[in-house]
């Protein structure tokens, strides 16, 4: 068994050489590690199935980033639900309706393209509005008509590469009653946020008028899994429940009036807005949300030197603190109290 290092320098700078010879010349560092990484699974001796996952995965990934590539600048909302939802039922209606109204706001919208919600998702954004990502299976439909109508769809063989395009270019995300795989999708959010390896986003569960479905899932959290100790008190915090399509969308987008982006320098959470709050403004802040504070305040401040070494987002104000990180399911409250300040933009808000 090889590793990297038993890559022949001589071939690495062959490879480089091959890859000047392409005309590549942005990022020419991490096209050659893949080139480098594709070398080392034949020194290994990969298996031709460990080969075949991974040539299929970095070829759906290619397709999947050129589908996104064209709207890179256009805020996205992944809305997830059943394929077996029919067309007549309350939760197909609201699919529809948030997706129409999010698509009114500006925002495109994201589907796994098939059948049920995902369908009636891309019905209410139209055209236009919608790209799907969707999953070859033996049993499953083509693509939806509204998907497939402008070629906006990809089709992939993995769940896990189909998964990360679900999740990786949205700034928000919709889920109604589902199945296995709606749930699915709806745990591995909130495992991403929960362990910090995804930036907070607003995630919307959104039941028929007068649904219990999501209302049934908090009573087992609150009941097995907050009582049980294995998740903290404000880990469900993430989450907004409704069974109103304007709230719904009103959610998503009011939780992006205000907040841009967030950093961790060291100790320090660094949050960037789109505006800057008074002192006052501050100082309330202070008084609501010192409870998620490990030591300190929080205070405005200047872009700290790592923020500024990486030229990282230097025209936005921020707010900084030192944050107890068991409570960073609370975040999300401080999040959306920023889009409730008087000097918080006015108007729609859109994703940074």
């Amino acid at each position: 068994m090889h590793d990297d290092a038993a890559v022949p320098p001589q071939v690495t700078e062959d490879l480089r050489g091959m890859i000047a010879d392409a005309g590549i010349t942005e990022n020419v560092d991490l096209i050659a590690r893949i080139l480098v990484t594709g070398v080392g699974l034949g020194l290994d001796e990969a298996s031709r199935l460990d080969l075949k996952i991974t040539t299929a995965a970095l070829t759906e990934m290619r397709a999947a980033f050129r589908l996104f590539a064209p709207y890179a600048d256009v805020p996205k909302v992944t809305i997830f639900g059943s394929a077996r939802t029919l067309p007549d039922h309350h939760v197909y209606r609201a699919a529809s309706d948030v997706a129409r109204a999010l698509a009114d706001k500006g925002w495109m919208v994201v589907t796994g393209a098939g059948p049920g919600i995902m369908q009636a998702a891309a019905e209410g954004a139209g055209p236009e509005r919608s790209l799907g990502v969707s999953i070859r299976l033996p049993f499953e439909e083509r693509p939806n008509a509204v998907v497939a109508e402008n070629a906006r769809n990809v089709a992939m063989k993995y769940f896990f590469t189909r998964k990360l395009m679900l999740v990786k270019e949205s700034h928000g995300f919709v889920c109604v009653p589902g199945g296995f795989g709606t749930l699915d999708e709806l745990f591995e959010l909130l495992t991403l946020q929960q362990t910090g390896k995804a930036e907070p986003t607003p995630i919307v569960l959104l039941d028929e008028p007068g649904g219990r479905f999501w209302h049934g899932l908090q009573r087992f959290v609150d009941g097995e899994l907050v009582g049980g100790g294995v998740i903290s008190p404000d880990d469900f915090d993430r989450v907004f429940l409704t069974d109103s399509v304007e709230d719904a969308a009103r959610s998503i987008t009011d939780f992006w009036r205000n907040y841009d982006s967030l950093r961790w320098v060291g100790d320090r959470l660094v949050i960037r807005l789109k505006t800057e709050p008074t002192d006052a403004e501050v100082a309330e802040l202070n008084d609501r949300f010192g409870f998620l504070l490990a030591s300190g305040s929080i205070e405005k401040r200047e872009p700290l030197r790592p923020e500024r070494e990486d030229d990282d987002r230097l025209d936005l104000p921020r707010l900084v603190l030192r944050m107890d990180q068991f409570k960073v399911g609370s975040l999300y409250r401080l999040i959306r109290a920023l889009s409730d300040l008087g000097s918080a933009p006015s108007g729609p808000a859109r994703a940074a």
